[in-house]
């Protein structure tokens, strides 16, 4: 198997392991259940956003200047190490458990500042060597299809392993008459999850890095290849570089748009669910319903890049992320739950989209650092519609529900992207032409 071959089949295994989270579906709850506040666990989750925006950046200019391999093996290890703190933080533990909670957040955004891009950048540069780069779109395609699987087993699991009354009616199935409680379950998916951390690690472990890449890297930290290339220089190349192709730059704000509204309205999903009176019993049943679209997304994003022009891909996104998010805003009863799905595939097929994009217009030099300038406006865009978002959502609220603010606030979700849209497509008039064509990895 050549090192192309090994390399795409273990950066499969390294995404769906990384991001396959056993605590996903009671993300909220365990930390609570560990004896945080409401108001702790929400600055906890905005330093594990400013984590990633901090780290995401220097990784990205790292990898191109030392390489891809170590950033991605770094993120393994403090994925093990992030896991490993939650394990061992106290219950109930005061300004300890406090501290050990921040530092798993903070590791858990270095871990995915470091990732992004750096393994893209690995896979894609060693297909290019090998004169296979237009096997990049079969190997998005299977890392959509298996993310999707692994998505649904986590929170399946997860969900399960860490209700009591289940894993006790688990066990007496068993002939093992044992008591849980949720004292000692509430670990269990972190458990989990520490064990598919260090296999994760095993797996970066095994990637390599492309030989000329590795090369070029050799002769300029030896001085012999080109001396202008600083890290300051790869950051301000690599910036000047996006606002001079206008292709990159639309394919970038345009996704940063859709995503930061889209994202914005899933994690609000749960609120969502008791607007329309959906049974909290059925949660995450839907939440692996929606992981498992990826299986159906990734064929056909597969096409869509192949066949068709990059506005003509943006636009359909654009129509299906409107009309999900009017549909939403209408809040109907029980059937309103079926627009979260077309709101699922929107991110799925976005993601792939914008790295198909990226990786198949940017040069090996500067790869894995204007991937990074994407994952910075991503998590920007979103703290951005968040912050919006909280005043919309301090502006309607009428009484102490605020499941009742929510409510009334999804109104505002299409129109931003309804107005977000046109602009969008004002800015990037005289470029439609451009956009008009279609991009071959």
């Amino acid at each position: 198997m050549s090192d192309a071959d090994r390399n795409w089949r273990r950066f499969v295994l390294f995404r769906v392991l990384f991001n396959s989270r056993f605590y996903y579906p009671v993300l909220a709850v365990l930390f609570l259940d560990l004896g945080l506040s409401a108001s702790e666990y929400t600055l906890l989750n905005f330093a594990w956003a400013l984590a990633i925006v901090f780290t995401d950046l220097p990784a990205g200019v790292l990898a191109d200047r030392i390489g891809r391999k170590p950033l991605v093996v770094a993120a393994a290890v403090f994925m093990v190490l992030e896991m490993t703190l939650l394990s061992v933080a106290p219950r109930n533990g005061g300004l300890v458990l406090l501290l050990c909670c921040l530092a798993n957040r903070v590791l858990s955004g270095m871990a995915e500042g470091m990732a992004s891009g750096a393994d893209e950048a690995l896979v894609f540069d060693s297909l290019a060597e090998r004169g296979r780069s237009s096997e990049w779109p079969h190997v998005l395609d299977q890392v959509m299809r298996w993310q999707g699987v692994g998505m649904v087993v986590a929170m399946l699991v997860g969900g399960a392993v860490y209700d009591p009354a289940f894993m006790g009616r688990l066990f007496s199935a068993l002939g093992m008459n044992l008591h849980f409680t949720q004292g000692t379950t509430l670990r269990f998916p972190i458990y989990l999850n520490l064990i598919t951390a260090l296999l994760t690690l095993f797996v970066a472990l095994g990637l390599k890095e492309p030989i000329e890449r590795t090369k070029k890297i050799a002769l300029e930290n030896q001085g012999l290849g080109n001396p202008e290339i600083t890290a300051w220089h790869l950051v301000t190349n690599a910036g000047k570089w996006i606002v001079q192709t206008p292709m990159i730059l639309f394919v970038i704000t345009a996704g940063v748009l859709m995503d930061s509204v889209v994202r914005l309205f899933l994690t609000f999903s749960s609120s969502y669910f008791r607007v329309i009176h959906v049974p909290e019993a059925v949660f995450g049943l839907i939440g692996a319903s929606m992981g498992g679209i990826g299986m159906l997304v990734s064929p056909i994003a597969r096409r869509m890049v192949t066949s068709n022009s990059v506005a003509r891909n943006y636009g359909l996104l654009g129509l299906i992320s409107f009309l999900g998010l009017a549909g939403v805003a209408c809040r109907w009863a029980y059937w309103g739950v079926i627009f979260l799905f077309p709101l699922a595939a929107v991110m799925m097929a976005l993601g792939y989209m914008v790295s198909f994009y990226i990786n198949a217009l940017v040069d090996s030099s500067h790869r894995a650092t204007v991937l990074s300038f994407k994952g910075v406006a991503v998590n920007l865009g979103y703290g951005f519609i968040s912050l919006v978002f909280a005043l919309v959502l301090r502006a309607v609220r009428d009484g102490d529900n605020p499941e009742d603010a929510v409510a009334r606030g999804l109104v505002f979700l299409p129109l931003w992207i309804l107005f977000g849209s046109l602009l969008c497509a004002f800015c990037f008039r005289k470029h439609f032409g451009l956009l008009a064509a279609k991009v071959q990895a």
